[in-house]
């Protein structure tokens, strides 16, 4: 395999992307989408070894930087604008790579969140799967929920917490902060309309709508994924999204967020190729 800078457009702005082009391409390429404030590198140099890993399996892959992020220009955005980005990644690969019919979209937090966006606003058929790593849902509610259920609940089992209260070591604060919390997670989600419903439920109504294959990654020790199987488990649009004929879901016992660790890396790389190479001969 071999690597090209690639300068492409978007809206008014110029992207700037990495092609990790196979020597024989098949049919199925890559775009990974970055999350949060990070530009194509990715953490601990996550997204260079995936893409390596699979243009040496025969995957044209394409990683690149946002509007306003890293080398690209524009205004910086947000997961919920990256729309344009995507569209304009998949049709620069598709132009360098003519080979490529279909496309994964490979997402980590609140990249996974832009790919299922991405789905329910232009219903692009040329995405044919889509790997979802720790799908950020953030919300006031559900953020409470999980710092209830898997941090203040553990705090009030331990010895040392009752120790500290009684002495006085536990400030009022925090004991306010807990109620606050408590009183957020039995928040409800109110209904909207298809065009004001929060983009939670939107990444339901694609996650759901999807004709293609859903690859669902899930760390073990990680907020972030505890967070969204909370929401996932008591959001009405949510309830049957495990149900899906086409998903396959990884639990990831004591894997950080970013996967940091080099084994369970390459455990995500081995985990992402074989989905690929099955769902591709769906």
């Amino acid at each position: 395999m071999t690597e090209h800078a690639l300068l492409f457009p978007c809206q008014q702005d110029t992207l700037v992307g990495v092609l990790s082009m196979p020597d024989v391409p098949t049919n199925t390429g890559v775009v990974i989408v970055v999350g949060g404030p990070q530009y194509r590198v990715g953490s601990h140099r996550q997204f260079v070894l995936l893409a390596r890993t699979l243009a040496a399996a025969g995957y044209a892959v394409l990683r690149f930087d946002y509007q306003g992020m890293g080398d690209s220009s524009g205004p910086a955005g947000d997961f919920l604008t990256a729309s344009p980005g995507i569209r304009a990644a998949m049709d620069s690969l598709q132009s360098r790579v003519p080979q490529v019919e279909r496309i994964v979209l490979w997402g980590l937090c609140d990249a996974a969140s832009a790919a299922l966006l991405y789905v329910q606003e232009t219903n692009d058929k040329r995405v044919a799967g889509l790997c979802l790593l720790n799908p950020w849902v953030r919300s006031e509610a559900s953020l409470a929920r999980t710092q209830v259920k898997h941090y203040y609940t553990q705090r009030l089992m331990q010895r040392e917490f009752w120790a500290k209260l009684v002495s006085g070591q536990v400030a009022l604060g925090a004991l306010k902060g807990l109620a606050h919390n408590v009183r957020l997670s039995r928040t409800k989600v109110a209904s909207a309309s298809a065009h004001t419903r929060p983009f939670q439920q939107r990444m339901a109504v694609a996650w759901m709508n999807f004709g293609g294959s859903i690859l669902l990654l899930l760390s073990g020790n990680d907020y972030t994924a505890k967070e969204f199987l909370e929401y996932a488990g008591t959001d009405a649009a949510w309830s049957k999204a495990f149900q899906h004929a086409h998903l396959e879901r990884h639990d990831l016992p004591g894997v950080d967020h970013t996967f940091s660790n080099p084994d369970s890396q390459q455990h995500v790389e081995q985990i992402t190729l074989h989905w690929i190479k099955i769902s591709s001969s769906l």
